[in-house]
């Protein structure tokens, strides 16, 4: 006994236009909010020099300075004159053998290098070297 005709049930319809443009939404959201290769935290316009060598592979403290205030950067964190000091002091302390390694900018004040240098001395670090790069190099 039938008493109710069954009705056919057509496939629901997916609208995959508005699908595709959700999809690209969160596309663009991930690739935004991911962080790609870590980007360095300044632009420093390196000196240049015809003699440069490779450097080692060895570890070694990078000071960069700028050429606008704030001047010093210990491993790409802020540091006042004082505090780098305090730092380099501890360091060689814990490594006697550490080397510094000097990323000044081409306009960077001199001043400043040399009181980074003044700075290591009195650290008693003894190899202190500076990045620069080769005439053809950007």
């Amino acid at each position: 006994m039938k008493f109710l005709p069954r009705r056919r049930r057509s496939a629901p319809t997916i609208i995959i236009i508005s699908l595709i443009d959700i999809l690209i939404v969160l596309l663009i959201f991930m690739m935004v909010t991911t962080t790609f290769k870590q980007q360095p935290a300044m632009k420093l316009a390196l000196p240049e020099s015809t003699q440069a060598t490779p450097g080692s592979g060895e570890k070694n403290l990078v000071i960069s300075i700028r050429k606008t205030a704030p001047y010093l950067y210990l491993d790409n964190k802020e540091v006042s004159p004082e505090q780098l000091q305090a730092e380099l002091g501890t360091q060689a302390a814990q490594n006697p053998k550490i080397s510094l390694a000097i990323r000044a900018d081409n306009e960077a004040p001199f001043g400043q290098i040399v009181k980074v240098m003044d700075i290591a001395k009195a650290a008693n670090i003894k190899a202190v070297n500076a990045y620069t790069r080769t005439p053809g190099q950007k």
